[in-house]
């Protein structure tokens, strides 16, 4: 039997059409394959100086969920650790760590009588997971002394230079970076600080930085519609505006995240500003014409847990309920007189002494 020219016909067009739909699947590829570099490039282009920046593109758009119910991501996918990056400290952390997180603070011996209350609050609520890196030697024999877990830094004019004259804020932003290129979630604690329970036990994790606030109130902490008034306009004399206060960049915890990275970046080259306002700009400040913003997402921690010294003697001390309350930490950072009020905080919430704090002003004098 011979096949008609008909049937040769007929199967020629299907393998045809065949065809056809093979290199049009082919060619959305290579289009999407060209629109998502085309997006890759334009971020590079719009980079304004950074070194590097992260471009999340949705493969498989979502759809919404009924109204109420739509909830957006808080947290940005942890870095692959890198050991190669400092396999000294890799090797430490792994040993003192606890679920990939430890409390870190930089410290000199202008600071050593307040180090030693720091250490001693941590050991009294037995938190396993801390490390002091210290910006000079003496510190390095007093930790041994103490038997403090230490990391003493490979020898760098530029750090160490700051470290023994007497600041640690310009460097303490480019040291954390090897901790969180290690995969490690780091709870950055200044000296002037009395730990009264476990941090870790209160954190929320939901955020690439989680702080404690300068706030002094739930307005001032947490953000308030601020109206500003400009009579000469008349009807639109009021405009409204957001104000909140800083985040204290002497205790924070900051996940292993690009924008982490990022945020500690960019905040260790501006060595000639005040860290706790670069910090606060980096995480506050919105893209605009000529700077791209920082996509770091934040979390403000508990002013009532999370405690500031104006919030200790200016309020909570005069309220019966509030002196209640079982802080997890109390940060000196209101106040220069840091050493005597660091024990008398130790002899009102550890040894239970209730006139501890009564010597004290609201402020300074």
């Amino acid at each position: 039997m011979v096949d008609s020219p008909n049937c040769e016909s007929t199967e020629r067009v299907n393998m045809m059409k065949s065809e056809n739909r093979k290199l049009s699947k082919k060619n959305a590829e290579l289009q999407k394959q060209v629109r998502e570099l085309n997006q890759k490039l334009q971020a590079a282009q719009q980079g304004n100086g950074r070194t590097q920046e992260q471009l999340v593109v949705s493969s498989q758009p979502q759809k919404a969920g009924p109204f109420g119910t739509v909830k957006s991501l808080r947290t940005n996918p942890p870095v692959m650790p890198d050991e190669s990056v400092n396999p000294r400290l890799a090797k430490l952390l792994a040993e003192i760590a606890v679920g990939k997180e430890v409390i870190v603070a930089l410290t000199n011996s202008n600071v050593k009588s307040m180090l030693e209350v720091w250490f001693n609050s941590i050991k009294k609520v037995v938190i396993p997971n801390y490390l002091v890196v210290p910006l000079d030697e003496a510190i390095v024999e007093f930790c041994k002394e103490n038997d403090i877990p230490v990391y003493k830094r490979d020898p760098d004019e530029n750090v160490d230079f700051i470290g023994k004259s007497g600041g640690n804020h310009a460097v303490k932003f480019r040291i954390l970076r090897e901790f969180l290129q290690l995969g490690y979630g780091v709870l950055l604690s200044d000296v002037d600080i009395v730990y009264l329970q476990n941090p870790f036990d209160h954190l929320y994790r939901d955020s690439d930085v989680e702080s404690m606030s300068d706030g002094h109130n739930n307005m001032t902490a947490y953000g308030y519609n601020d109206v500003f008034d400009e009579p000469s306009m008349g009807w639109a004399r009021y405009a409204h505006t957001m104000r909140i206060w800083v985040y204290n960049s002497g205790f924070f915890y900051i996940r292993p995240t690009i924008p982490s990275i990022e945020l500690l970046d960019w905040v260790a080259t501006q060595p000639n500003s005040w860290d706790q306002a670069v910090f606060n700009e980096e995480l506050a400040f919105p893209s605009h014409p000529g700077y791209i913003g920082l996509y770091a997402s934040r979390r403000r921690m508990d002013i009532y847990l999370f405690m500031n010294s104006k919030v200790l003697f200016k309020t909570v001390r005069k309220d019966a309920n509030l002196k209640k309350l079982k802080r997890v930490i109390v940060h000196v950072n209101y106040h220069p007189d840091k050493f005597p009020r660091m024990k008398a905080v130790v002899e009102y919430y550890v040894n239970g002494k209730q006139d501890a704090l009564d010597a004290f002003p609201d402020g300074s004098v």
